[in-house]
This record gives C-alpha cells, sequence and structure tokens, in this order.
C-alpha cells in the first residue's frame, strides 16, 4: 500500500498483486535515504532501519567555536551529476558553494618539502607542457619519459593494478609521487592492488583509443569553465543539510538489522529483535555488512561480496588562533606520498578551500591517517591521535602552536577498495542480484565510492523497484 493508501500491484511479479508493497531499506547512510527520498515521492511504502542513533553514515557536520567541521567527506565532484540534481530537486540549491578555486594549489611533501601540484595535471597526466617543465616534483627522467610517452599507440590491456598502469606510462616516480598520494587520499588504497580499469577508466579508455594519455588530455576539447563552476562543491551549512533534507522524506526506525528471510515472494526481515514483512528489500551497507544479510537468501552472493576489501580511516581537525599560527601556509592542503610518510596521508586548510568554513580569526586544519597498511591508526586514543598529528604538522610545515580545540572521528572499514579484477566480480554480483526479485543492492562497493555515486546507486535500486 502506498503512503496515499493505494494498493499498487508489482507488474511482473504476479503473485505479490494481492499483498501491500512495503520496501526494506537497511542502512541511512546516503544512498539508503536517497533510495528513500524516490520511493517516498512515489508513493511506495517503505521503512529505513539505521543501527546508528544519526542518520548520514560517513556524513556528519559538526559546528564549535564558530567553526564548521566535516567529520567525513567535505565536498562532492561536480563532474557527477547526481548529487547537485538530487540538491536541486530538495531545494537546497541555494546552499551550493564551490571551491576557492583562484587559491587552489594542492602540495606534495617530496623529500620533506612542499611542492606545488603543476597546473594542469590530471591525477597522473600533465594537459600542460610547461608548468610540468619546470617543476621541482619530478625529475628530468620522468619528464623525459612523459614525452616519449605522447608517441605511444593504442593498445588494449586485461584489467591491471594501477601501479602496472602509472608504471607503464611515466615511471616509478609518477606513481610515487603523483598516483599514490592522489588515490590514497579518495580510496586509501594501495596502487598496486588497485584495479586501474575500476580506479581510473577515463584514462584507461584513453589508452584503448588513443594510446598515449598525454595526447588524449591536451588534444581533448575542454570548454571554458562558467564562473564559479569549481570542481568541487558543497553546501554552504555543511552537507549533514542534504543528510537532514533527505530524512524527512525517511520513514526511519534506528534498529539494527541482523537477519533477511525469504518468504514466498517477499522477505521477512528481523530488526531490533522484530520481525516485518516486506515485498522488496534495498541493502543499502558497506559490503561486510551486507554479507550476513544475504547469507541465507543466496550463499554465493554473500561469499562474492566478502571479496570486495575496505580499509578504514581517521580524521582529526584543529583550530588555531590565526594570529599565532607559525606554521607555513600550503593553498589547499599537502599530500603526503608513502614513501615520504610516518602516519599522516594528507592534510586540508579547511579555510582556504572552502569560504565560511572558520572565522577570520582562526585556521582550521583536517588531517587524515589510515588507509590500506596503516588499520592500526583506529586503535589509537583521541589524546595519541592528535598528538601524532601535531608532530607531523611541526615536521612538515613547521607549526608549533598550540590548537585552540580538536575533534577525532573514526571510520572503520569505510572505504571499498576496488582491487584488480573488480569488474568481472561486478558482473557476477550484480547478476546474482538481478536473478533475486525484490533484492536490490546500493552503495560505495560497486560502481564508485563518491557522494554522486552513492546517490546514484541508491535512486537506481528505487527506479528499480517502482518499474517491477
Amino acid at each position: 500500500m502506498g503512503q496515499d493508501g493505494i494498493l499498487r500491484p508489482i507488474g511482473n511479479r504476479p503473485e505479490l498483486d494481492d499483498m501491500s508493497q512495503h520496501v526494506v531499506i537497511v542502512g541511512g547512510g546516503i544512498a539508503g535515504l536517497s533510495a528513500a527520498y524516490d520511493l517516498a515521492r512515489a508513493g511506495i511504502s517503505h521503512t529505513l532501519f539505521e543501527k546508528m542513533p544519526r542518520l548520514g553514515g560517513v556524513i556528519e557536520t559538526r559546528t564549535f567555536d564558530g567553526c564548521l567541521l566535516e567529520c567525513g567527506p567535505d565536498s562532492f565532484i561536480s563532474t557527477k551529476p547526481e548529487a547537485l540534481a538530487l540538491i536541486k530537486e530538495l531545494g537546497l540549491e541555494g546552499e551550493v558553494i564551490g571551491s576557492n578555486d583562484h587559491q587552489r594549489t594542492t602540495h606534495i611533501v617530496k623529500h620533506g618539502k612542499l611542492v606545488p601540484l603543476p597546473e594542469g595535471v590530471m591525477m597522473i597526466v600533465p594537459s600542460k607542457v610547461m608548468p610540468m617543465v619546470k617543476s621541482n616534483l619530478l625529475g628530468w627522467g620522468t619528464k623525459i619519459r612523459m614525452g616519449l610517452e605522447l608517441l605511444r599507440q593504442p593498445k588494449q590491456y586485461p584489467d591491471r593494478s594501477v601501479a602496472e598502469f602509472v608504471v607503464d606510462h611515466f615511471g616509478e616516480e609518477t606513481l610515487d609521487y603523483l598516483a599514490e598520494p592522489l588515490l590514497s587520499g579518495i580510496y586509501g588504497g594501495d596502487p598496486r592492488e588497485l584495479s586501474a580499469a575500476s580506479v581510473l577508466p577515463r584514462f584507461v579508455d584513453m589508452e584503448t583509443k588513443t594510446g598515449s594519455l598525454g595526447r588524449a588530455v591536451m588534444g581533448a576539447k575542454r570548454p571554458l569553465p562558467a564562473p564559479g563552476n569549481s570542481l568541487f562543491k558543497t553546501l554552504a551549512s555543511g552537507l549533514g543539510t542534504l543528510i537532514e533534507a533527505l530524512g524527512t522524506y525517511a520513514n526511519v526506525k534506528h534498529a539494527e538489522v541482523d537477519a533477511i528471510r525469504r518468504q514466498g515472494a517477499g522477505f521477512r526481515v528481523r530488526a531490533g529483535g522484530d520481525w516485518m514483512d516486506a515485498t522488496d528489500v534495498i541493502v543499502a551497507t558497506p559490503a561486510p555488512q551486507a554479507i550476513p544479510l544475504v547469507q541465507d537468501i543466496d550463499p554465493e552472493l554473500a561469499r562474492m561480496l566478502g571479496t570486495i576489501p575496505y580499509s578504514s580511516s581517521a580524521l582529526v581537525s584543529l583550530a588555531f588562533e590565526e594570529a599565532k599560527f607559525d606554521g607555513q601556509r600550503a593553498g589547499f592542503g599537502f599530500l603526503v606520498p608513502k614513501r615520504e610518510r610516518d602516519r599522516m596521508a594528507a592534510c586540508t586548510f579547511v579555510g582556504t578551500k572552502f569560504p565560511h568554513r572558520a572565522p577570520d580569526d582562526r585556521i582550521l586544519l583536517r588531517c587524515f591517517f589510515g588507509g590500506v597498511g596503516d588499520e592500526a591508526i583506529l586503535k589509537e586514543t583521541d589524546d595519541a591521535l592528535v598528538t601524532i598529528a601535531r608532530e607531523e604538522l611541526r615536521r612538515i610545515l613547521g607549526l608549533t602552536a598550540a590548537p585552540l580545540f580538536t575533534r577525532v572521528s573514526r571510520w572503520p572499514k569505510s572505504m571499498a577498495q576496488y582491487t584488480v579484477g573488480h569488474g568481472a566480480r561486478m558482473k557476477e554480483i550484480k547478476a546474482r542480484a538481478v536473478a533475486i526479485p525484490g533484492l536490490q543492492l546500493a552503495g560505495n562497493a560497486y560502481d564508485g565510492i563518491g557522494l554522486p555515486d552513492c546517490v546514484r546507486t541508491g535512486r537506481q535500486a528505487a527506479k528499480n523497484i517502482r518499474r517491477a
């Protein structure tokens, strides 16, 4: 039965025609909430279960002492349209702000020094010659190799690691000082394990069609960006505002789902010790949490979900008095390559990246830890994490000032790792899920880990149910 009281039979499942349609959504992150939003607008009854006392998953916005703190992601990429489209539908378009791109400089730590990322670098590929020639980030051997790469001819390879892909085109130094730090900030992953086809699909397509990545990038027709059309966008009041808006559409129960059983053509879902009937189920959790939920429905599907590894991360926010900040300023922030890293992987100067995140007399930093190879960082106490952050800021920026306040956020097993063979595994997983009428999967385990990707999977799950 829809929320308007009208019975809606499920089209190609006639055995359910005499049942009221009710969808259970497991997981109150952005994917589950996006699904709930579309179901509610379509008048389809649903219940969203979230085990935590708040909604949003890794999206969490707090305010303290005049500072806006994003405890998880702070923005989304505007080139993927799904997040911005949802924000507009919710009437939040006036809240959208872009990054301060006139101040957009990212640094890479090399030999203990901050080196600006050359202008025009697209992930691993230089789109402009002279900024790369003049940069101290890469040596002349690598620069010459980048020039020779322009002569490559098209060739198709089987799925290989990001490390193999990058080294083949541009050499080890490019892997160490471009690919690894940039991808670590997105996936918290190891380029020697990540799949080039799944993580860098655009560049793999260039390799197949053009051969040379540099030639493809330099020859691409790119329209001039419109004023204010920043690569990174967010909401002025924080991404938590998006969660709050979506939450008004969701029928939420804060309880943990620990079992899903098949019941005829539908399902029975146990949450908080009680059972609920459902015609459809959307599992919008990270893959590790989805495994036990689908185990009784399809053990092979559960096994395949177990092949998707996850990494963990921790974030330390530190606020400083601007007048007493004695460290080096670093534009948007800096990335620390693994070969230069102690524990910190990256640091963002929040007020430089986005306007109005901190008062003018404050400097707010976000320091990132964890990822593959340093899961142990989550076991450190808050005080220990702050001490580690301050020591590394002293080493890299020369910062000795004491912070006005600090906040620590931990995200265990939150970032899916698209390892070599991920694309083939996804085909198998999707084929098995499609074979189970009424079951939908959504979240960051499948076709992208960013906010727009999760919005897309959640809304697609709802769309699949509406047209079933």
